[in-house]
């Protein structure tokens, strides 16, 4: 398989750990604010180089005591069908995976996981339920496995966090109202300022400010354990 895009070292991605991140092309999803419009679409510049499995085993090697962990993003890494056999090679040299995910494929999440082949999981909550399809960027999304993710990382069976990218035009105080009841009691909720970059599907968006992103945060602290604003 081929590696869609490659960041050697993250301190962000992953809580207490340090690691590296990969990124795997295509998407079910186009979030208008995802900065990652051409691995979403497959089409225009990457952010990285693309990378063959042999080449990341070697750098893998090279790491051993410098690296916890690799953090598996995209896209929608569950999409791709050999996502199992690049875990099993991070797996083989002895790291801690991370998989990002918009929880669209809870039994692929929980195949994972049986496997042994996920220890962190952070999953995407998109938006309160009634403007999820719209921040989604799909028309009439089901919401039924989104909600079956939810629940069962709410059941503690892997290490996880939920967190959402705040965008001025898609949440309000009304959109945090709302995922409160529905992920109370999570582990940890991030919130994350939304960046504008050239890669992003949609122009014309904006963040909010500090003192508002602390106010949503506020929000959400009677309902998860920690939050942070990202």
């Amino acid at each position: 398989m081929t590696i869609d895009g490659f960041q050697p070292m993250t301190l962000l991605d992953w809580p207490g750990k340090v690691g590296c991140t990969v990124f795997l092309a295509g998407c079910n999803f186009r979030c208008p604010f995802c900065h990652n419009g051409p691995l979403v679409e497959g089409k225009g510049e990457r952010p990285t180089p693309a990378l063959a499995l042999e080449t990341f085993r070697d750098f893998l090697r090279r790491r051993q005591g410098l690296l916890d962990g690799v953090c598996v993003s995209g896209g929608e890494p569950l999409l791709n069908p050999q996502l199992p056999q690049l875990l099993e090679a991070v797996k083989e040299q002895g790291f801690l995976v991370k998989v990002d995910t918009n929880g669209s494929f809870p039994h692929k999440l929980r195949e994972l996981w049986k496997s042994g082949l996920v220890d962190y999981v952070a999953m995407d909550i998109k938006n309160s339920p009634d403007r999820y399809a719209e921040t989604a960027g799909v028309a009439e999304l089901d919401l039924t496995p989104i909600r079956e993710s939810v629940a069962w990382l709410l059941e503690g069976h892997v290490d996880y966090e939920f967190r959402t990218t705040v965008v001025r035009q898609f949440h309000d105080a009304a959109s945090f109202a709302a995922i409160g009841p529905w992920i109370a009691g999570a582990r940890r909720y991030f919130l994350q300022t939304f960046t504008q970059r050239d890669t992003v599907l949609r122009g014309g968006l904006s963040a909010w400010d500090g003192e508002t992103m602390e106010h949503f945060a506020a929000q959400m602290r009677p309902y998860v354990a920690h939050v942070e604003v990202r």
